[in-house]
């Protein structure tokens, strides 16, 4: 039986680290045994923020990988600034009155010259070359994800001019995600963001989602069929370790400028001060990037002493870290916007044996999730009180030596079971 060629077009690809890789290397990973042939289009010279060289290992060989040229901007950026291109590349945005002039002047660049994102020129070059390709192999079906949205543009110029069917798949929303209102865009920006976003939206013939909120948002915006497909979590084979014997409460992951909960980093200084054996097990473990606004609010609250500091890893070790610490922390920023973001990693934490410890907005997909698959427990930024309970609750558990999760209902979140259900919105040759 032949094959259904599906083309899918994105940035990030292995060895591009952090959590944007993730989702479409385990499609691609799984395609093959729903008897599609996934086609990769990538750009061949990419300027990715994080490497992880283990990725490649996980890409098949019999995958076809098409590669062009890309015009990186953050490149050229950091020769002014290297520092500040570097971090908004990878998010990492500082409060407004810590910005530096230069700062100021790369985010209105960024916002208001390049709509919708720093890649927009790969645009033209790729449906140049891929209108011919697409032609030859006999190609019906195109996938674009973002962000960078700015792909969707070239999934939109396919389907005019091709008639192809075009799936538009968002793994964060498009102008309400949280990082727009920090990019000092004009009147003007904001108007040509939405009008774009309305078209791609109105265009595709069939919309992906990571979460219920986006899907509710996008449904007051076009009447495109739209499908919730969540991140989720792969088989990984990782060496075991033994756990962590502090009692670490571990963020893997970016910790941005607003994922920044005061009324956790007080609860934990003040359950220091008055419990002297919690102050002697207790250690706070960050895996991954984190922003200079949050350390100033571990030093100020006294925790910096307690605080052990690791770096970006790669995701096979993100994984071992998870396993092995006592609980897991997870932290969105408070704000309407963010209610829709279920970060990758909080499948991957599910998975671990290890109790959650989630702060957000209230009525947030995150808080659903964890209580839907009894993972863990979920708080808004005014929980103080219970935030302080339920860390006891975990300590004293972890003295006892019985610190676990009885997890119900993971196995829909598995990376193949989500894999089928994007099977079923492909349409079929």
């Amino acid at each position: 039986m032949n094959k259904n060629k599906v083309l899918i077009i994105t940035y990030y690809w292995p060895p591009a680290g952090g959590p944007g890789v993730q989702r479409w290397l385990k499609f691609v990973k799984y395609l093959p045994e729903f008897n599609i042939e996934p086609i990769v289009y990538i750009p061949e010279n990419p300027n990715y923020p994080l490497i992880d060289h283990s990725l490649i290992a996980e890409v098949s060989k019999e995958i076809t990988i098409l590669k062009q040229p890309i015009s990186e901007p953050y490149k050229w950026a950091g020769l002014f600034s290297k520092k500040s291109s570097k971090t908004i590349s990878k998010g990492i945005i500082s409060e407004e009155k810590k910005q530096s002039i230069i700062e100021k002047i790369m985010l209105y660049v960024r916002g208001n010259f390049f709509i919708p994102d720093a890649r927009k020129s790969w645009v033209k070059p790729s449906v140049r070359y891929l209108l011919d390709y697409i032609e030859k192999e006999h190609i019906s079906t195109i996938i674009t994800t973002g962000p960078p949205h700015s792909l969707h543009l070239i999934g939109l110029q396919l389907k005019e001019k091709l008639g192809i069917k075009w799936l538009a798949d968002f793994r964060d929303p498009w102008t309400t995600i949280g990082y727009h209102k920090q990019l000092k865009l004009t009147e003007s920006s904001k108007l040509k963001h939405k009008a774009l976003e309305n078209q791609v939206l109105n265009s595709a013939d069939q919309i992906i989602v990571t979460s219920s909120v986006t899907k509710k948002e996008f449904q007051n915006i076009t009447n495109t069929p739209i499908e919730v497909i969540t991140n989720g979590y792969d088989y990984e084979t990782v060496e075991a370790k033994p756990l962590d014997t502090k009692f670490t409460l571990a963020h893997i992951g970016s910790l941005l400028s607003k994922r920044n909960p005061e009324v956790l980093w007080q609860v934990l200084a003040e359950l220091i001060k008055e419990n002297k054996s919690f102050a002697q097990d207790f250690q706070l473990k960050f895996v991954g990037a984190v922003s200079q606004t949050v350390l100033e609010s571990i030093d100020k609250n006294g925790l910096t002493p307690y605080l052990n500091t690791i770096g970006y890893v790669s995701h096979k070790a993100s994984i071992a870290f998870q396993k092995s610490s006592q609980v897991l922390l997870l932290v969105e920023i408070d704000s309407e916007e963010t209610k829709c973001i279920i970060p990758g990693k909080l499948f991957e934490y599910m998975v671990s044996n290890r109790p959650i410890l989630a702060l957000g907005p209230k009525d947030s997909d995150v808080e659903r999730i964890i209580k839907e698959t009894n993972t863990g427990n979920y708080f808004s930024y005014i929980d103080n009180r219970s935030i302080k309970s339920i860390i006891l609750s975990h300590y004293k558990s972890y003295l006892d030596k019985s610190l676990q999760v009885q997890a119900i209902g993971l196995q829909k979140y598995s990376r193949k079971n989500l894999t089928s259900k994007l099977v079923s919105v492909i349409p079929k040759n």
